[in-house]
């Protein structure tokens, strides 16, 4: 089966959405910093470093220092798929990630985003 093409994709690339998608409903880019954190156990220096070496995705969630055990309970839809469904761990933790990011841009307080 061919793999899919976000894998391959350098995270660098997309965190630019991820920040335009959350400033445009009013938010801002440390939110969007702090959710990624929160779902990989980066500081603000791994994720600033990891964003300089245009790593992919794949690269990315591989050498994320912890994912938090929390995220099990990010449930919904994203991409017209239902999280619990998917199968490539790869692909749930970046549907993971997508899902906070519709979160926040809806307007969901980040205390409820990060399942405080």
């Amino acid at each position: 089966m061919k793999e899919h093409k976000i894998f391959s994709m350098s995270f660098s690339s997309v965190y630019p959405h991820y920040i335009a998608k959350a400033e445009k409903k009013g938010r801002n880019r440390s939110e969007v910093d702090r959710i990624i954190c929160w779902l990989t156990g980066y500081d603000e220096k791994g994720l600033t470093k990891q964003l300089e070496s245009n790593c992919s995705f794949r690269t990315f969630f591989a050498e994320a220092p912890l994912m938090n055990p929390k995220r099990v309970f990010i449930t919904g839809t994203i991409c017209n798929v239902k999280i619990e469904q998917i199968t490539d761990p790869l692909m749930k933790e970046i549907r993971y990630l997508d899902k906070l990011i519709d979160e926040l841009a809806k307007g969901k307080p980040l205390d409820r985003i990060l399942r405080k």
